[in-house]
């Protein structure tokens, strides 16, 4: 399998044409047809049925679309890595990094790294710690910055120096905004929009002392963003923790934190036996130095 085909296939899949997609290329159209066939034969799957005009991808054409962006995606790093390092440090240095307070204190931290090392550039990647997980394994991104608990046992970490208060977001005319902290036995009785993280809800789920099952989920949430939106709506309490609330709330919204207080820390991660960048290398020394609990 080819790299120039997968690139073929992504521009079909993005421009829902073969017509479109051999302009884009600048090759035939039937010369296209036919690289895509031999695609999907080695393949064994049909990847997308072939409509008057256009054409329409198939689950297993999905499937492929993913991971070919993951494949384009680590050859362009890998490419970067090489061609940067010159007799100065340089490079790309791939960062995944939960919405908390630890946001800001990877945008120090950055500045701080950047003023030693001006030829380093970033790849910042933000999302839940079941997302940078998954390219963490894939070599997709050097290093995550996670909400505890998560399973450590593939993955070097350093404990942060960044503690997140749990509570919960609602509405700024709620009758129960205006308290300074929110028991259990009172959350237990609200529909709660928690974070989709199993790990994370069998936590809070323990310290609630009661099942999942005995809570009232409406929904559940990976980054803040379109829970704060259900809140707005009256639909719920979304569940985060404090520093989520600070990065991406509204202004209609306020945060409560739990009684009794409950907190969480942050791991800096990266995957065993990974083979690193001179860069990346120097980061991660960087983070052992400086920021380490």
């Amino acid at each position: 399998m080819e790299l120039r085909v997968i690139n073929y296939y992504l521009t079909v899949a993005r421009e829902g044409s073969i017509t479109k997609a051999a302009e884009v290329l600048h090759v035939s159209q039937p010369n296209l047809s036919r690289q895509l066939k031999q695609l999907e034969e080695e393949l064994g799957v049909t990847l997308f049925i072939r409509g008057n005009k256009k054409i329409t991808l198939t689950t297993e054409g999905i499937l492929f679309q993913q991971r070919a962006n993951e494949i384009v995606s680590l050859v362009s790093k890998t490419t970067h890595e090489f061609t940067h390092q010159k007799d100065s440090v340089g490079g790309t240095v791939s960062i995944g990094c939960v919405e908390t307070n630890a946001s800001r204190m990877l945008a120090e931290v950055l500045r701080e790294f950047s003023n030693r090392y001006p030829l380093v550039r970033y790849d910042l990647y933000s999302a839940d710690g079941d997302d940078i997980r998954e390219k963490l394994d894939k070599g997709i991104i050097d290093i995550g910055i996670l909400l505890e608990p998560i399973e450590t046992a593939k993955y070097n970490y350093i404990h942060l120096p960044t503690l997140e208060k749990w509570g919960i977001v609602m509405r700024e005319d709620d009758l129960l905004a205006q308290r300074d902290s929110i028991g259990i036995e009172e959350v237990i009785k609200l529909p709660l929009i928690p974070p989709r993280r199993m790990i994370v809800r069998n936590e809070l789920s323990s310290w609630f002392g009661i099942s999942e099952e005995e809570l009232q989920i409406f929904a559940t949430h990976n980054l803040l963003t379109n829970a704060s939106l259900l809140v707005e709506e009256k639909l719920g309490y979304a569940i985060c923790v404090e520093g989520a609330h600070e990065i991406r709330g509204s202004k209609n919204t306020r945060f409560i934190p739990f009684t009794p207080l409950l907190t969480t820390g942050h791991v800096f991660a990266w995957k065993k036996s990974q083979i690193f960048s001179a860069a990346t290398e120097l980061f991660i020394q960087y983070i052992r130095d400086n920021k380490k609990a």
